[in-house]
């Protein structure tokens, strides 16, 4: 059995941890978002790969779902200090993980390399990959400009009323080393409770990927959306502000000529017919994973659901 799973954000790592947990690490390939990377402070980061990475792991900070657990501020107090820019909150713990990164670019290993390279030395025997070796940066279109994504995300707090998306080099990304290969030899694919907009879609428009998803038999998604808002992230705020209605029905939409099956919470039972009308087949019930337990019982599903 082989499962690949595409995920950005915490409730994507969730997931891919619950699926770690009720699957073999040879079994389970994670597709992961570099579209909201960025170079800050003259450092690479990588927020959707590093928090994959770091739940894989068991070090993600457990209140937060990003970030390291334990994590101490010194370096970044000492910035404020002296005037620098604090606003993407870098601990002292990550602040080694960046530096070892830019430092490894540097000197010529390509982000996947890299990325094997910490998981190796962090114990995740899951194969994760970013979506592109390639610079991908999403954009994006607010009443008051254009921002790039963590100038939206974090130093604005998604306060900009959103118009749009734009992934700049995404015509020049190619897919990283292994992406298709996984993706032609899985027999199920899981679209991850992400940001359809800025976490799925960044991954969906790198060459190739959407062409080898469509001749997969069987394709799951899960609702990032419950009851019409989201756990964390701004996905039902930016689908309200674009003049859609946030709902699973409209997550479902999004991804129509994508998926066969799809999840959602059992809030939005009453949402079922109107999505099964699209051509899904449909499992509604508990999505929310507060817990290790939820995290397991819902992948249990997911792999149920898709026949696996």
């Amino acid at each position: 059995m082989k499962i690949v799973a595409l995920a950005g954000g915490v409730g994507g790592a969730k997931l891919v941890e619950g699926l770690s947990w009720v699957l073999k690490p040879k079994e389970l390939t994670v597709i992961v978002n570099t579209g909201d990377d960025f170079i800050h402070l003259g450092l690479k980061i990588c927020p959707d790969l590093d928090t994959v990475c770091y739940t894989l792991a068991g070090y993600a900070n457990p209140a937060t779902g990003w970030g390291r657990s334990q994590e101490t501020w010194m370096a970044l107090e000492t910035m404020g200090v002296l005037g620098g820019p604090t606003w993407f909150r870098i601990g002292d713990q990550d602040l080694g993980l960046h530096l070892e990164r830019t430092r490894r670019m540097k000197e010529g290993f390509s982000l996947s390399e890299i990325t094997q390279q910490f998981c190796a030395a962090f114990g995740v025997e899951v194969k994760v990959l970013p979506m592109s070796d390639d610079d991908v940066q999403t954009i994006v279109f607010t009443k008051q400009g254009e921002l790039q994504f963590q100038e939206y995300f974090v130093h604005q707090a998604c306060r900009p009323q959103i118009t749009g998306f734009r992934f700049d080099g995404i015509e020049n990304a190619a897919s990283a080393p292994g992406v298709i290969g996984a993706i032609q030899s899985a027999d199920l694919i899981v679209f991850c409770p992400s940001n359809p907009w800025v976490s799925l879609d960044p991954i969906l428009s790198v060459s190739g990927i959407k062409r080898a998803l469509l001749d997969k038999a069987i394709l799951v998604g899960i609702s990032p959306i419950i009851g019409g808002t989201t756990l964390k992230g701004p996905a039902a705020k930016m689908y309200t502000e674009l003049g859609i209605s946030p709902s699973a029905l409209a997550v479902a939409n999004h991804y129509q000529d994508l998926l066969t099956h799809f999840i959602f919470d059992r809030i939005d039972a009453s949402l079922d017919a109107s999505i099964q009308n699209l051509g899904l087949k449909t499992k509604v019930t508990n999505t929310i994973m507060k817990t290790q337990t939820e995290k397991i019982r819902l992948a249990k599903e997911v792999l149920e659901f898709g026949g696996c």
